[in-house]
């Protein structure tokens, strides 16, 4: 197969893993600045980024939990702020574990550590990007009282961490199952940026 073909059927694939992720394995949270809630969404899009890089990974989770919140009346008017946010986790993932970390070329503990510390950089910048955007995207963009947009970025700060150390996790002891597998039939280095 094409290794480009190969390329977007996984950014699909994995967008699709964010689309029922995020739409089926949620708990919703109202605030008075709108809807938050713990989710396993962002697992995926870490997962992409540390398998296809950090531009595929962040498309896979822009698309798949942009096109979750178009269809979900309660998260409809962030779809924007979404699809910019799980951009960015894919991107950064990706830059530290392909050019950073190189993590095709490490074995053992070091690919751990590695996988570990990307995917955090990744959710880091969602923990940090997350109650900052949702805030002044909810108070100047929506125009909701400083204080509802304020009651929902508090409670975004809890919710993304959680789901942020969920995602750490999951996508890591994933990643650590998968990727050998994926060496062994030489499917990894078709489907890993070129470093």
């Amino acid at each position: 197969m094409n290794t480009k073909i190969l390329k977007i059927v996984l950014v699909g694939l994995m967008a699709g893993l964010c689309y029922i992720s995020f739409m089926f394995l949620q708990i919703k949270i109202p605030t008075p600045g709108g809807f938050t809630s713990f989710h396993l969404g962002n697992t995926f899009c870490v997962l992409a980024a540390l398998l296809l890089g950090g531009l595929p990974g962040g498309i896979a989770g822009a698309i798949g939990m942009g096109i979750a919140d178009l269809l979900d009346p309660a998260y409809v008017i962030v779809a924007p702020k979404t699809i910019i946010l799980k951009l960015g986790i894919g991107i950064i993932t990706g830059l530290v574990a392909h050019r950073i970390f190189h993590i095709q070329h490490k074995q053992g503990k070091a690919l751990w550590k590695a996988v570990i510390l990307s995917a955090t950089a990744g959710m880091l910048f969602n923990v940090i990007g997350e109650p900052i955007f949702s805030y002044f995207y909810t108070a100047f963009i929506l125009g909701a009282p400083d204080n509802a947009a304020k009651a929902l970025a508090s409670w975004n700060a809890i919710t993304t961490t959680v789901n942020a150390l969920m995602a750490i996790v999951i996508s890591s002891i994933l990643y650590m199952a998968m990727a050998p597998r994926l060496k062994n039939n030489g499917l990894l280095k078709k489907i890993a940026p070129k470093e």
